[in-house]
């Protein structure tokens, strides 16, 4: 892990795409500014963390026909 301080208006940049920008420290909170390409998602590790359990949840369920259609908005008999 690397650690850098930095002070209000500095910026860090990682590659030759993004750039991070400490924009304000409020008490305990130090609140940040991304620019990078749309391409990079860019999101809390709470978030993040959520979505790859969500994903493995769904990769575990059995892929029962009736919930497969349903899910496509279809009745069993429009199959």
């Amino acid at each position: 892990m690397l650690v850098l301080k930095r002070k209000v208006g500095e910026i860090i940049r990682i590659g030759d795409h993004i750039e991070v920008h400490v924009l304000a420290v409020e008490g305990e909170v130090l609140k940040l500014g991304f620019v990078a390409p749309r391409h990079v998602s860019i999101m809390r590790s709470e978030i993040y963390e959520a979505i790859r359990q969500e994903n493995l949840q769904a990769g575990k369920q059995e892929n029962d026909p009736k919930r497969l259609l349903h899910l496509l908005g279809r009745k069993p008999n429009d199959a």
